[in-house]
């Protein structure tokens, strides 16, 4: 896909403005705050933006796209992922107001917005764009792990749960390597990832038996670059989102692993009845399942504690190292030097 190049977004949360209830929005402003010049969200138009996220506090909020005019917005961002993808009530007139003030959509739903025949038809009348960065196109590659091959050194970000903070690991490991003088590369795998990226390929919406082809096609896109840090997506035991982790593993065939966790989760991500398995067993699970194909350790342990004081987030990470003997720290609140230390 081509780069998404607004320099002033709109990012739309109705309703759900939080760091993980709303978090392709949370994440494109951290990584791309300087082009945003809003967020919409009439149930917290004019509250500050930092008492919802932790970040972003000179951003406004405000409660329609007309309020947003004096902004000049260039483009509306979806900044949530509902689970099933679609866009509920508020969020549609908001989208068709947009439309018809003449912005883009950039949109990570499953719904296709250019499938959509009301907003298909808005945009053709107002002459817009509708960015549907989770559509892959007809993608129909079966993976041969060919990535094995491959003189790029990789990485992916694994899961205890979804929604642990993969991405966000992979986004600061590339820029920490960056900053030591590494020839890194983050390779996005999901809508959000992209919409900061400006390229890579949401391989959830790819058929099951191109998943793995994806991921191969994905890595040997930077196949020339020192280090790739794949964004990881799911966890290996989530009933619901298992199996897009395995086909990661499976196409992007990592020489190294980094477990992504949230200390304040005990059951997977609205799955009340699957509870999540200790570290240690969720590292013999990754390492067991790459063991025939291409082995590869868990190399380091990334701990979210977003939310947490200062005490409970240093003893969730000493824990975490306690547990798995394997180097740990908050990418975010510590920075990403022993997660980079283990990885090299």
């Amino acid at each position: 896909m081509r780069k998404l190049d607004y320099k002033r977004m709109l990012v739309m949360t109705e309703g759900r403005l939080g760091p993980f209830s709303a978090k392709t929005a949370s994440s494109v402003i951290r990584y791309r705050s300087a082009d945003v010049v809003a967020v919409l969200d009439s149930t917290a138009a004019g509250e500050n933006l930092a008492d919802h996220l932790g970040i972003g506090g000179g951003i406004p909020i405000v409660g329609s796209v007309a309020d947003a005019a004096d902004l000049r917005p260039d483009a509306l961002l979806v900044g949530v992922a509902p689970i099933g993808g679609q866009m509920p009530e508020p969020m549609r007139r908001h989208t068709a107001d947009a439309i018809r003030a003449g912005l883009d959509v950039i949109s990570g739903l499953h719904l296709m917005l250019g499938e959509d025949a009301e907003f298909a038809g808005l945009a053709r009348d107002a002459g817009v764009t509708l960015h549907d960065v989770r559509d892959p196109g007809p993608f129909d590659r079966v993976a041969f792990g060919r990535a094995r091959a491959l003189p790029v050194r990789r990485v992916l970000t694994v899961g205890a749960d979804c929604s642990v903070g993969k991405m966000v690991c992979s986004i600061e490991m590339t820029r920490a390597a960056r900053a030591a003088g590494r020839d890194a590369v983050f390779v996005p795998t999901g809508q959000t990832g992209i919409m900061i990226e400006g390229w890579g390929l949401a391989v959830d919406r790819v058929i099951s038996d191109f998943t793995a082809g994806a991921a191969e096609w994905l890595v040997e896109q930077v196949a020339e670059r020192e280090i790739a840090f794949v964004e990881g997506q799911g966890a290996i035991t989530h009933p619901g989102y298992g199996s897009v982790t395995l086909g990661l593993m499976y196409g992007s065939c990592p020489d190294a692993m980094v477990l992504c966790t949230r200390p304040d989760r005990t059951c997977h991500h609205d799955h009340p009845d699957c509870p999540i398995p200790p570290l240690n067993k969720l590292i013999m699970l990754y390492e067991s399942a790459l063991d025939v194909l291409h082995p590869a350790k868990v190399v380091a342990v990334a701990v979210n504690t977003h939310g947490m004081s200062d005490d409970d987030a240093k003893a969730a990470v000493a824990k975490a190292a306690e547990q798995t003997g394997l180097p740990a720290t908050d990418p975010v609140r510590y920075g990403c030097d022993a997660l980079l230390k283990a990885v090299v």
